[in-house]
């Protein structure tokens, strides 16, 4: 994605996710280049069996049909310095059964509800962002940039799972590409009690997004 002629030096822009793209940003080196953000579309039998190579197959399968992209992008000059995977719930089925998910279904106050809406639930699952970027807004414009894509591709809730530092103050990357919980607090996503230390669900509503975009002067 090229910069608009307004947009200032170092500004970030968004956008959905291309595959070049992606391939260029995950690179060929450390975590990214490993997982291919597969981890959640893949049980543990699956994920031993399925090299890197493999792993990113699958996830370039996914800009290969006429679903919406798997993800959003953004860019700092014209080039590739994050992602953020965003996509429905059910096309992570490690984080359907995983027991962070069950622990906040359980505090839930209506599980007829929670049942009705599990087609219409989205998942952010990933932030990947350059080195040389973090720290710098790259991971807040990647959220506004995946509620956007989630609530423009028809999800009624989108989801977060990311971590307390408060709670985890060792946490290290291996923890912190969830997210963390004040990143998704500024989006406007709000807590789902559960009862595991440290990690948390977090729900935002189409009404209460497009709210918080009024509110906060966000197209």
């Amino acid at each position: 994605m090229d910069p608009k002629p307004s947009d200032p030096p170092g500004a970030v822009t968004t956008g959905p996710a291309a595959w070049p793209d992606v391939e260029k940003l995950f690179g060929v080196r450390g975590e990214p280049a490993s997982c291919w953000c597969r981890w959640f579309v893949l049980n543990g039998q699956e994920w031993k069996a399925t090299p890197p190579t493999a792993r990113k197959e699958l996830l370039k399968t996914r800009f290969d049909d006429d679903a919406p992209a798997p993800g959003v992008l953004a860019f700092r000059a014209g080039a590739p310095v994050g992602w953020c995977a965003v996509e429905p719930r059910h096309c992570y089925p490690r984080i359907e059964r995983s027991r962070l998910l069950r622990a906040a279904h359980a505090h839930m106050q209506d599980p007829a509800q929670v049942q009705a809406e599990e087609a219409g639930v989205w998942s952010v699952s990933c932030f990947v962002v350059a080195p040389g970027h973090r720290r710098s807004g790259v991971a807040a414009a990647l959220l506004h940039a995946a509620v956007g894509h989630a609530f423009s591709n028809g999800a009624a809730v989108l989801e977060g799972y990311p971590v307390d530092p408060a709670q985890r103050p060792k946490a290290g990357p291996g923890d912190l590409y969830h997210g963390t919980v004040s990143l998704f607090r500024a989006a406007g996503f709000e807590t789902v009690p559960t009862a595991v230390t440290g990690r948390a669900v977090m729900r935002l509503e189409r009404a209460r997004a497009a709210a918080h975009s009024a509110q906060q002067g966000k197209p």
